[in-house]
């Protein structure tokens, strides 16, 4: 197997650690060989693919961290014709949330999320992605 370094804050090592003690898992680079294999297969669902998708993306970040409201509202403006939607809100006292409402195929979502993950700063991404073809069933003819 190859040995690979990665540079990591001493925080997110030590819960990759306590993770790997509490989980029974043999170390840490068991830990992150399978969040790797994860991540790389969350947008390789066969189902999702050539449909017409919808996703909602929610990202959490410090407010006082000016470069990541810069990168949001770049990507908003990059992918406007994606961008369905766009809410900004406050959270707390530090924190903002953005929250996009994306329309698309497969590829286009991925590169998105991938691009917001890949953004310095960020505290959270999370996201849901759905079929639109799937409320077709719930539509009457007139």
């Amino acid at each position: 197997m190859t040995v690979v370094s990665v540079s990591m804050p001493e925080e997110l090592l030590a819960r990759i650690d306590k993770f790997a003690s509490e989980h029974g898992y043999t170390g840490r680079s068991e830990v992150v060989r399978e969040a790797a294999r994860n991540l790389l297969g969350e947008f390789e669902d066969k189902r999702l693919e050539e449909r017409k998708l919808m996703a909602v993306v929610t990202v959490i970040f410090d407010y006082e961290t000016t470069s990541v409201e810069e990168r949001m509202m770049k990507l908003r403006h990059e992918y406007e014709g994606f961008v369905a939607s766009n809410f900004h809100s406050h959270v707390g006292e530090h924190y903002c949330m953005e929250l996009f409402v994306l329309e698309g195929e497969l590829e286009d979502i991925s590169t998105f999320v991938g691009k917001i993950r890949a953004t310095k700063d960020t505290l959270s991404v999370d996201y849901s992605v759905m079929p639109v073809d799937d409320f077709t069933a719930f539509t009457t003819d007139s």
